[in-house]
C-alpha cells in the first residue's frame, strides 16, 4: 500500500487513524499481534521496532527470546472490523541484538525461496493462485477432558437441520457445488468478505458455495507473486473469520470438519515467468505445458512426501486425504483429473495462463512455508531435468477408481497420514536446504513438533471407539 514511510505518515494524518495495528505470522502458521497509538508511528518505530517474546510463539528459547518487529509498508491496509480507525501491517521479525532478520520468519523464508529461484538462472518470478475453501457454520461448540470428548456444528443449510421449523431450503449432502439462493444462504456472506479483501487490494476472481451443504464456500483470488501470495492467504483466513464473527456465525479452514461430507482444500495453481513470459507455456505440449513445466512436476512428485509435511501439517489434513474416494493422493499428473495430485486445468491453454495446480494441500498449512517447499522441489525437478513419465507419474488421463485394486497400487501413493508425511520429511529434505532456504534446526523443529500433535491425537480416546467397544 505504501512505498514509503512518509507515505504511510501521511495516510494516518489525513484518514484520522488512531491505531497502529502491527501482525506477525509465527513458524505454525498463527498471526498474532500488538496494536500501538498511531502517534507511536514514528521514524523511532520504524528503526527500533517492536519488542516482543519470541519464545512464546514458538521462535525461541525462553532464556534467549528477545525479538522486534518492523512494519512492512507495502502490506498496509485499513481494518475494517476494528471499532476505531486502524491500519494494519504485517511485520517481519528481527533479532533484538543484531537487528538482523530472524532465520525462522516465515516471511523471510518465502522471500529466500524466490531469491534462490533467481539466483538459480531459471526464472525471475513465480506465481501463485492460491484457491480458498472452507465451512461458514451458525455455531461450534467442543470439549475435551479425562470424561469426555465432544464437538457439535450447527448450520440451517445442512439436511440434517429439515426437520426444524425454517425456509425449507436445505442442501443434501454433496449438494452445495455452486447451490443458488434460497438455498445458498451465504452468498451475502461471501460477498461481504470479498468486498472487505478487495478493499485491502486483494484482487478476486470469484466466489461460491462448495460442494458441502452445510456451509461450504470457495473464494479464489487472482495470481500473484510469493510473498503476496502468503500475506494474501493470511488476509483472506483473516478477513473470513472475521466477517463470519460479526454476523454471529463461525468460519474455519479445517481440511475435515464434517465426517461424510467434502472436505476444504486449499489448491496452489503456479507458474515460473523469466522476462515476462511464462516458462510453463507450450502450444504443444501435453495440457499446453512445457518441458521445463513438466520437470518442475516431476520434482514436486517426487519429493511430494516430505513436501505435503508442510502443506498438510495437521492430523486432520489425512482425515480429508482418504484412500478410496476422490482424494488427491495418487502421485500422478493429468489434464482435468481431479484424483490427481497435480492437475493441468484444461482451460488453461494461453501462453498467459498455463498452469496446473497442486491439489492435496490444505489451508492449515504456514503459507509462507508450503509455498517455499512446493517451489524448492519443483527447482530441483528442473535442475536434475527429470521426466514425470520416465519416473511413472503419468500422464493419467483415466479414472483411477475404476481400475482394478491391482492396478491402481501400483501407482505411487502420498502419504494418508501426519506420520507418514513427517516420515518423509525426515529422510528427504536435501532439496530444500538448497540456498540456505531452509535449515537443518527448523526442519527438525517442525518434525519434533508434528510427531508431537500426531502422538497427542493418537494416544486419545476416540468417541467413536466408544459406541465399537464399550460393551466387549
Amino acid at each position: 500500500m505504501f512505498h514509503s514511510f512518509e507515505d504511510a505518515q501521511s495516510f494516518v494524518r489525513e484518514n484520522a487513524i488512531e491505531m497502529v495495528d502491527l501482525k506477525f505470522c509465527d513458524l505454525w502458521g498463527r498471526w498474532h499481534h500488538v496494536t500501538v497509538p498511531a502517534a507511536r508511528f514514528t521514524p523511532a518505530l520504524m528503526e527500533k521496532g517492536v519488542g516482543f517474546d519470541g519464545s512464546s510463539v514458538g521462535f525461541k528459547a525462553v532464556s534467549a527470546g528477545d525479538m522486534v518487529m518492523v512494519p512492512d509498508l507495502e502490506t498496509g491496509f485499513v481494518d475494517p472490523f476494528w471499532e476505531i480507525p486502524t491500519i494494519s501491517f504485517i511485520c517481519a521479525t528481527l533479532e533484538a541484538d543484531t537487528r538482523h532478520l530472524f532465520p525462522y520468519d516465515p516471511r523471510n523464508i518465502a522471500r529466500r525461496a524466490e531469491e534462490h529461484l533467481r539466483g538459480s538462472g531459471i526464472a525471475d518470478l513465480s506465481r501463485w493462485g492460491p484457491e480458498f475453501e472452507f465451512y461458514l457454520f451458525d455455531g461450534v461448540s467442543y470439549e475435551n477432558g479425562m470424561n469426555v470428548a465432544s464437538y457439535r456444528v450447527e448450520s440451517a443449510e445442512a439436511d440434517w437441520s429439515s426437520g426444524k421449523l425454517g425456509s425449507g431450503y436445505n442442501i443434501p449432502r454433496h449438494g452445495g457445488y455452486h447451490a443458488i439462493p434460497p438455498q445458498d444462504h451465504l452468498y451475502n456472506a461471501r460477498s461481504r468478505i470479498t468486498m472487505a479483501l478487495q478493499a485491502m487490494g486483494v484482487e478476486v476472481k470469484y466466489h461460491h458455495h462448495e460442494v458441502g451443504g452445510p456451509g461450504q464456500c470457495e473464494i479464489e483470488t487472482r495470481f500473484m507473486e510469493t510473498l503476496r501470495a502468503g500475506d494474501t492467504t493470511m488476509l483472506v483466513k483473516y478477513v473470513t473469520r472475521m466477517t463470519a464473527s460479526a454476523l454471529g456465525m463461525t468460519a474455519t479452514f479445517m481440511p475435515k470438519p464434517l465426517y461424510g461430507e467434502a472436505g476444504s482444500g486449499m489448491h496452489f495453481h503456479q507458474q515460473l515467468w523469466r522476462d515476462g513470459t511464462n516458462l510453463f507455456f507450450d502450444p504443444n505440449g501435453y495440457g499446453s505445458v512445457s518441458k521445463l513445466a513438466r520437470s518442475y512436476i516431476a520434482g514436486l512428485l517426487l519429493h511430494g512426501g516430505a513436501v505435503m509435511a508442510f502443506t498438510n501439517p495437521s492430523t486432520n489434513s489425512y482425515r480429508r486425504l482418504i484412500p478410496g474416494y476422490e482424494a488427491p493422493i495418487s502421485a500422478i499428473f493429468s489434464v482435468g483429473n481431479r484424483s490427481a495430485a497435480i492437475r493441468i486445468p484444461k482451460y488453461a491453454n494461453r501462453p498467459e495462463s498455463a498452469r496446473f495446480e497442486f491439489r492435496p494441500p490444505d489451508a492449515t498449512c504456514n503459507p509462507y512455508l508450503a509455498i517455499a517447499a512446493q517451489l524448492m522441489a519443483g527447482l530441483d525437478g528442473i535442475r536434475n531435468k527429470l521426466d514425470p513419465s520416465a519416473l511413472g507419474f503419468g500422464p493419467v488421463d483415466e479414472d483411477i477408481f475404476a481400475w482394478p485394486a491391482e492396478k491402481r497400487e501400483k501407482i505411487k501413493a502420498l502419504p494418508t497420514s501426519l506420520e507418514e508425511a513427517t516420515n518423509a520429511l525426515e529422510h528427504d529434505h536435501a532439496f530444500l536446504l538448497e540456498g540456505d532456504v531452509f535449515s537443518k534446526d527448523l526442519i527438525e523443529r517442525w518434525i519434533v513438533r508434528k510427531r508431537w500433535e500426531e502422538r497427542e491425537v493418537r494416544n486419545r480416546p476416540h468417541p467413536y471407539e466408544i459406541e465399537l467397544y464399550y460393551g466387549l
